[in-house]
């Protein structure tokens, strides 16, 4: 490859929530792909990965807030201004606030300037992962500072970003990748080269999970070893922990069960008192943020996995939960929604059992059937071992990146 390095744009570094991200860049920097993380803000997790551990890329923060640090700012800003790019991308930051005029605009562009006063000039391209916040800053810096850049959308940031901008932003980039075919679709959509937009699954690297199904449990309910049921996932309004906590609550009442919640979120409180109200609070433990391998150590305990994903009203989604993968690779039946991508990786009845979003019956007669049946949660669960392991390893993906990278590091670019 040649010698350069790639600016990886991120909203914080390193997040619980973003595994897959961390994943991508460590398997970048294992095929000699030298990174230099940018992060628009620092970490406010308890927790760190395994994975973050592994990655001996540098990372540059930039000032969260501009009143931060004045002078920083002042320093880029006046940088910038004695830049041949600095009219032209000044163009675009104006225009774009004809359409969306807020501080949050302002904000972004002052980290711009920073981050292009900032990039060392061994960089030499600029990837950003996702298309709102860290696109914004990407692609100004990107202006500002003579370089292209190309992009990762996930969910969030295509499903909530106004048509308009997405259609900016999809026309300047070099190259980019969505990790789900509903994604790809879309912004397709809004794009005058389609073809540069590309389908990659972040997958799953498998070191570390067990490399053949496990059998099912025994546990039907009936017992005095209440059946094990796990959830990990942010609480937010997409995940659709109420609808899952109100499916519980329709449950058989003498069937012995327990739900255990790993995650953080700003419906924690709600969430909590939710479950109190429906009477569920002796059968839920809620353990907060936990680092990755307490997630696989309870995983391993569990008996279903439950994921009740609905689009929210600003349109919010899910992507394709890498949760999802690590839960089958753990030979979990996995108990989730027919949102988004998940009927990619979850075939009804085959792999898992999907149910229409905010369907509180159905998705209590599928936790209730598997409950009560092991050997139908041990079919789906080695059905689903074998499907993410054909079809969802992280190879594949990293190798396509690591080309279109070489590609974008070659003098003619």
């Amino acid at each position: 490859m040649e010698s350069g390095r790639i600016a990886v744009v991120v909203k914080g570094y390193p997040r619980l929530s973003e595994t897959f991200i961390a994943q991508e860049i460590y398997g970048l920097q294992e095929r000699g792909v030298e990174q230099l993380i940018v992060a628009l803000r620092h970490p406010y997790d308890p927790y760190v990965h395994d994975v973050h551990k592994k990655i001996s890329a540098d990372v540059l923060y930039l000032t969260e807030y501009l009143k931060d640090d004045p002078p920083r700012v002042k320093r880029a800003m006046d940088w910038a201004k004695t830049q041949p790019t600095y009219a032209a991308a000044r163009a675009c930051f104006e225009n774009d606030l004809k359409h969306k005029r807020n501080a949050e605009r302002f904000r972004r562009w002052g980290q711009a300037c920073v981050m292009a006063h900032e990039l060392p000039a061994d960089v030499i391209w600029i990837h950003t992962h996702y298309l709102h916040s860290p696109c914004t800053v990407a692609r100004y810096a990107a202006m500002l500072s003579g370089r292209k850049w190309s992009f990762s959308a996930h969910a969030k940031d295509i499903w909530t970003t106004e048509p308009w901008e997405l259609k900016t932003k999809l026309a300047d980039a070099a190259w980019g990748v969505t990790c789900t075919k509903a994604n790809l679709a879309y912004l397709q959509s809004f794009c005058a080269e389609p073809d540069k937009i590309s389908l990659v699954y972040h997958g799953l690297d498998f070191c570390g999970f067990p490399e053949a199904p496990r059998p099912a449990t025994l546990r039907d309910g009936t017992g005095k070893d209440s059946v094990q049921i796990i959830s990990v996932g942010r609480l937010v309004d997409k995940k659709g922990y109420d609808t899952l906590l109100r499916a519980f609550s329709e449950l058989p009442k003498e069937l012995n069960w327990h739900f255990t919640h790993v995650g953080g979120g700003e419906l924690s409180q709600s969430l909590e008192d939710l479950g109190k109200q429906l009477g569920l609070e002796d059968r839920i433990s809620w353990l907060g943020p936990q680092p990755r391998a307490q997630v696989l150590d309870e995983m391993q305990k569990a008996d279903i996995f439950a994921l009740a994903c609905r689009v929210s009203k600003s349109g919010d989604r899910d992507g394709l939960p890498n949760v999802v993968m690590e839960a089958q690779a753990m030979s979990l039946p996995c108990v989730s929604t027919e949102v988004s991508a998940l009927p990619e990786i979850i075939e009804n009845g085959e792999t898992g059992v999907l149910c229409p979003p905010e369907d509180v019956s159905s998705l209590s007669e599928a936790l209730c059937s598997l409950i009560t049946q092991p050997a139908e949660r041990e079919r789906l669960g080695s059905n689903a071992f074998r499907s993410v392991h054909d079809r969802f390893s992280a190879s594949p993906g990293l190798d396509f990146l690591e080309e279109q990278f070489s590609r974008s590091l070659e003098p003619c670019s």
